[in-house]
């Protein structure tokens, strides 16, 4: 195995979207991979809704595209490969290689993004776009990175995308 992964695959989500307690089940902060999700619970999730900072952001048509875009001009940016990237409604995945840690990356995609969005009034300046973190998996094979590739690019339900919800 190499001393270094190969790539990260990225995911973070939107601001209230995935709260603590949801029927998909839940990570907690400094769950490690591999970590089984945490139960749900309906009283979490309501006690954690109740303490948000606004409603849920959903992505649009055209705030997707931004988002899409300004995750391409940031790799290209600071020299990081961008394997494969999916914005959806309510989360987003890039399969990413280059220099640095991939909380570093993953900070930087977020924080252009929403610079983006802004610049291009998709967002109000008060609108919180993004939850606190997110998903950091290192790739550290080819086999890892095909993987990972085909979910992002092949593996995501288009449905919601469609205007249809997701289940």
């Amino acid at each position: 195995m190499p001393d270094v992964p190969l790539a990260y695959f990225l995911t973070f989500r939107c601001y209230g979207t995935w709260l603590p307690g949801d029927r998909r089940g839940f990570f907690t902060n400094g769950s490690q991979f591999g970590t089984p999700a945490r139960e749900p619970s309906e009283a979490l999730e309501r006690a954690m809704r109740d303490r948000s900072n606004g409603p849920p952001l959903r992505l649009n048509a055209a705030q997707r595209a931004c988002v899409e875009t300004a995750i391409a001009e940031t790799c290209s940016g600071v020299g990081w490969t961008l394997l494969a990237v999916n914005v959806r409604s309510n989360h987003v995945h890039v399969v990413v290689a280059g220099e640095g840690s991939p909380e570093k990356m993953l900070n930087s995609l977020k924080s252009w993004a929403t610079r983006k969005l802004r610049g291009e009034d998709l967002l109000p300046r008060d609108r919180r776009p993004w939850s606190r973190h997110g998903s950091t998996v290192y790739l550290w094979t080819e086999r890892d990175v095909e993987g990972a590739y085909n979910y992002v690019v092949y593996g995501q339900d288009k449905s919601e995308e469609a205007g249809q919800p997701a289940p």
